[in-house]
This record gives C-alpha cells, structure tokens and sequence, in this order.
C-alpha cells in the first residue's frame, strides 16, 4: 500500500459501487438496516475518488461497471487503501474469481444473491478489518514481525502491507506456530463456517500471502504446506 494511512470517518461505512441504481437501493437498505451507514458510487472514477475522501470500511465493487471495470478499480484502490473489498458479479467464473482475489479482493459474491448471504458476508469481513483484544501486542519470527495492536507487518525495516484477509490468514497461522492446521480450520477461522468447503478460495489467498512475505514464495519459510494435511507457519511440531 502506497503513500499515508487514511483518517477513517467515525461509524461504520460501506461504499456500495454498482451501475444499477436497483442494486445499489436494494443494497442500501439491507446495509441501513444493519445500522452500517452507505456511501455508493455507480461508476469506477468516482468509486476510487470516494475511497480516498472517505476512507469507507468496505468496500461492494461490481466487476461491470461503465468506465472501468471492477478489476481496474480495485487495482488503483490497492495502491493506496487495504479497505476489505467484496467483488460483486454475475460471472460465476473461476477465472474472474481468482483475478480479483489475485489483485486483492477480501471476497466475491454472485449475482443473484440473497440478503442475508450478502450481510453475512459484510459481517465476516468486518470482523476480520476489526481490532482483537485476545491478542498479544506482536510476535516476532525471525526477521518477521507482526504487530496486532497496529495491524502491520514487518520484515527487516519494510512494513508489508497485507489485506486485512491476508492479514487474518498470517495472523492465524503464527498463533497456532509449529502445528499444522487443517484448511477447514482456517478458512474457518479467517472467512466464517458458510466457506469450509471453499479449498480453491484459501489456495489462491496463501498463494498471495507468500508472495508478500517470503523471500522465495516457491520455497516458503513461513506458511508452509504440509502436503495433503494442511498448512503450518514454520516447521511443525512433532
């Protein structure tokens, strides 16, 4: 992430971004009945300039949008703000799937979703934004340093800037050091119970996890696979 933090407004915001003025009310409503104030944007230009006026504290991005697409927006969004970010498409795509996760994307959801599907993905990836107080102040591995009071990592003197996916999916790893723990554990843990099932979604997530963190992503220090078992930060425990 590029250039200084942002201030951020006081309450939850969203910033809902689709071309669809019926979505955008449609979502609307569900998110101010949550008590989650709205911001929304029906084209990309305005989507990355609220971003940076505003500082929401997620992100809904729909991937068709008239001047630049989801994609673009969030590429230009991931170089100043790590703001959780839920893909919005009607391409149920593997492909597009993995593009957004690839350029930062926290989630995706299809088109036709249901309400309650949408606002439990919304209060994950909250959850995973927000401060917890059952962690230690940091924990430092080798040249690594993960600091949870300031969710920031560190290796040497580079601050390393990780989604907060990303970061919640180190962050598990390191306090469960030494043992191997199984992909429904943690996609679990990091996503919520509604994505056990979902192997390709915590693949593609450590995939870019190691190429922030490790100094060879194809030899990992950190988050290591042990084969058909799971995933383990460093060397397991016997």
């Amino acid at each position: 992430m590029k250039g200084l933090a942002l201030a951020r407004s006081p309450g939850t915001q969203v910033l809902v971004v689709d071309d669809e003025p019926r979505i955008r009310r449609f979502v609307r409503v569900a998110l101010e009945r949550n008590g989650w104030g709205v911001l929304d944007a029906a084209n990309g230009v305005d989507a990355v300039d609220l971003v940076r006026e505003q500082n929401p504290d997620l992100i809904l991005l729909d991937i068709n949008l008239p001047d630049l697409d989801g994609f673009e927006v969030l590429g230009r969004i991931r170089e100043f703000a790590d703001t959780p970010v839920i893909m919005l498409t009607g391409r149920d795509s593997e492909s597009d799937r993995v593009t957004g996760l690839d350029l930062g994307a926290d989630d995706y959801v299809v088109k036709p979703f249901g309400v309650k599907e949408l606002m439990a993905r919304v209060r994950a990836n909250l959850r995973r934004s927000s401060d917890r107080s059952d962690l230690p102040p940091s924990m430092t591995f080798g040249d690594l340093t993960i600091d949870f009071s300031m969710r920031r990592v560190e290796i040497g003197d580079e601050i390393i800037a990780l989604t907060p996916t990303e970061f919640a999916l180190l962050s598990e790893l390191a306090l469960n050091q030494g043992q191997v723990v199984f992909p429904a554990d943690l996609l679990r843990a990091v996503w919520g119970p509604s994505y056990l099932d979902d192997v390709s979604l915590l693949r593609t997530a450590v995939w870019r996890l190691r190429r922030k963190v490790e100094p060879d992503s194809e030899t990992p220090r950190y988050v290591v696979t042990v084969p058909r078992v799971g995933y383990t930060f460093g060397i397991p425990k016997d």
